[in-house]
């Protein structure tokens, strides 16, 4: 199963309107991924995260919210892992 998940702008990369990209943290696991849908999103923004691009933006409430639930049914671990 394929889930968007929350994760905290740490850096932007490239601020390039088309190849915006940043490092987004997962509770501790730093990717890079795309930001070009959310590009009023900036460092220390949330964003929900599906296959490698930011989608949506959130805040900090809301994304603390989705990791409950991920921990509730034991998901999180495995979304997490590198």
């Amino acid at each position: 199963m394929c889930l968007a998940i929350p994760g905290k702008i740490m850096e932007i990369i490239d601020n390039d309107p088309i190849m915006r990209t940043g490092k987004v943290s997962f509770g501790g696991i730093v990717k890079d991924i795309n930001l070009a849908y959310v590009p009023e999103a900036g460092v220390d923004d949330y964003v929900i995260v599906h296959a490698g691009f930011a989608i949506s933006q959130l805040d900090e409430k809301e994304a603390n919210e989705v990791f409950g639930y991920l921990k509730e049914i034991g998901a999180i671990e495995e979304l997490l892992e590198p």
